[in-house]
Formats: structure tokens, C-alpha cells, sequence
């Protein structure tokens, strides 16, 4: 991408399971996020944590979520390629049957959420902007925290008008922040 600033890229950060390297999932969340800056991916914002119930709906332990607005030269694929390896790092095994499917438990997954105004397809490699964040509550508030300006590069639509088309099930609440 050559010198300069970097883009400005959305990552969602997600755990329900205690992970091997930091614990509860509050604290695999907040180690992400170090662990992301090692990484060599500039954190300039985060949201508070939320608590929210698995979509879909189901008996696993309730996740905790935050957005991260982070600032890279990375391209699409290199991004996800860290963000899969900091998972890795963590504990999640990827493509195992109990963590490859969607909405299944985790002890971290970090989603590439959007990169800049880039809209891509699974032809060109990590479909951004991510193809289920216009529907998860537990992504919209946290992202209203950190580019309370975003618009969804596909449908134009900003995050408030998202939050306010979630359907009425989708449950995630502010967790206290710890002292």
C-alpha cells in the first residue's frame, strides 16, 4: 500500500470460552487487542465490552464483544492472515468441528468487519465488509462506539439506521468496566 497513515480498518472481537493463553473470555478479549498491536496492527480506538447471547440462539455460554477501529498497511488477506493467527494463538482451532461453524462457542474470533470502503467478494479473497454484521447487535453497538459515522459501503446505510432495523431477539448489553 506504500507509505503513509494505513487504512482504517474494523475488527469485531469475540470470545465465550476461556482461552489457553489469557483465561475468561473478558480477558482473552483485552489480550486480543495487545496482541493485535504486536502484531504490528495499530488499535486507535475500542469499544466496551458487551455481553450478548449466541446468534443463533442456543444453551452456550453467553460471548463477550467489542469493536476494535485499527489502522494498517496490510492488504484484505494479510489482515485476516494475522487476525486467524492471533485466534490460533489463543487456542481456536480452525476448520475443527467444533469451532468452524457459525455462532459456534469460541475462545477468540476476530472478524475482519470492514477495510476502509472496500467491498470484495469471495473471489477476491476475504469478503469485506463482513456479510453478517448489518444484522448482529453485538457488532453494531460496539461499532457505533468506535465510527459512530460509518456507512455500510454496500447498502449506504448508516450504523444507527443498522441498530435501529435489528430485529428485536438480538440481546447485547454494556458490561460494567472493571477498575
Amino acid at each position: 500500500m506504500g507509505a503513509g497513515k494505513g487504512i482504517l480498518i474494523l475488527v469485531g472481537i469475540g470470545a465465550n470460552l476461556d482461552s489457553r493463553r489469557a483465561g475468561p473470555p473478558r480477558a482473552t478479549c483485552e489480550a486480543a487487542l495487545t496482541a493485535m498491536t504486536e502484531a504490528g496492527l495499530a488499535v486507535v480506538r475500542r469499544s466496551r465490552w458487551y455481553r450478548s447471547a449466541p446468534v443463533p440462539r442456543s444453551p452456550q455460554p453467553w460471548f463477550v464483544n467489542g469493536v476494535a477501529q485499527v489502522r494498517t498497511h496490510l492488504s484484505p488477506a494479510e489482515a485476516l492472515a494475522v487476525l486467524h493467527r492471533i485466534e490460533g494463538d489463543f487456542g481456536r482451532l480452525r476448520g475443527s468441528s467444533d469451532t468452524s461453524q457459525i455462532g459456534a462457542p469460541r475462545s477468540l474470533d476476530l472478524d475482519l468487519l470492514a477495510y476502509g470502503d472496500l467491498v470484495t467478494s469471495a473471489a477476491d479473497g476475504p469478503v469485506v465488509p463482513h456479510p453478517r454484521l448489518h444484522g448482529r447487535a453485538f457488532v453494531l453497538l460496539p461499532l457505533a462506539e468506535v465510527a459512530p459515522d460509518w456507512r455500510h459501503p454496500v447498502s449506504g446505510r448508516s450504523v444507527a439506521e443498522l441498530i435501529a432495523a435489528l430485529p428485536p431477539d438480538q440481546v447485547a448489553e454494556p458490561l460494567e468496566e472493571e477498575s
